[in-house]
């Protein structure tokens, strides 16, 4: 790490730890309920307590090399994590694969556009929360509806930023790129994607955000597990540490998220202009 992402991460962390030892205060002092608001040393042992293994690892020894892994894993916190990241990753693929050639498509077809994007426009302010009750009639409970509302929530950021990158290509490069004898295609690969490129990108880290909100409320109403079905059931016993440590935990989680999809576009737009070094 450079000394200047060394630097970046020290000042980024100094307001959250000066707002947890300000909590932490006024845990101290009771000037909060704890039952209400539990101090962040509560909520950080029944975080430990959510992570570890109910189970002994004698009953997974008999797995070979695999028992430990499988041990670790049935570990409550990381049985529901990877139970939202499943849902996450494919509700996010369905939206991506739908919305990208869609968005290609009515970027560059002015007839496409016209035919499809007053249906667009009527449904994309439609929350995906609203098709709770749809999504349940039509998929029942489980995994499917929870995915078609991760869809749903990915898909229009990425439909959006897709077509708007594709409709706001410098017509500079288009009319070069034609003087030079580029056909159709050779246009469409060679001059209008790799311009687009940018904004499908920030569609897509947009859309993974959404869906790993959307992914909460739905294991809210249609799983039985995940970290929303968590700390929806942790509410029902009044556990409140419990409801913080899995509100931590997606925080994490999506700030994990969103650093791997800004690293994965630094790294795909080292081309672009603004991130030389």
């Amino acid at each position: 790490m450079s000394k200047y992402k060394a630097k970046e991460l020290a000042v980024g962390l100094v307001v959250p730890l000066v707002a947890l030892l300000a909590w932490q205060t006024v845990a101290a002092l009771g000037w909060a309920d704890r039952n209400v608001l539990p101090a962040p040393l509560q909520v950080w042992h029944k975080w430990l307590d959510y992570l570890l293994p109910l189970q002994d690892y004698a009953g997974f020894r008999e797995s070979g090399a695999g028992g430990w892994l499988a041990w670790l894993v049935s570990g409550e916190l990381l049985h529901d994590a990877l139970g939202s990241l499943y849902r996450v990753g494919a509700g996010f693929a369905v939206g991506t694969a739908l919305a990208l050639p869609l968005g290609l498509a009515m970027g560059t077809s002015r007839v496409v556009y016209a035919w499809l994007n007053p249906l667009v426009q009527l449904l994309r302010p439609i929350p995906p929360i609203a098709y709770i009750p749809l999504a349940i009639l039509w998929f029942g409970l489980g995994n499917a509806p929870a995915v078609f509302l991760i869809a749903l929530g990915a898909f229009f950021p990425v439909l959006m930023n897709t077509v708007a990158g594709v409709r706001q290509v410098d017509g500079i490069y288009l009319r070069a790129a034609r003087n030079l004898g580029a056909d159709g295609p050779t246009m469409f690969v060679r001059v209008i994607l790799p311009a687009a490129v940018p904004y499908i990108l920030t569609g897509m880290r947009i859309g993974i955000g959404t869906a790993f909100i959307v992914v909460i409320v739905s294991e809210m109403i249609a799983v039985n597990n995940g970290l929303g079905f968590r700390i929806i059931e942790a509410r029902e016993y009044f556990w409140s540490d419990k409801i913080i440590a899995g509100m931590a935990t997606i925080g994490l989680l999506g700030l994990a998220i969103d650093a791997g999809m800004n690293r994965l576009n630094n790294h795909l737009l080292r081309w672009h202009r603004g991130l030389e070094h």
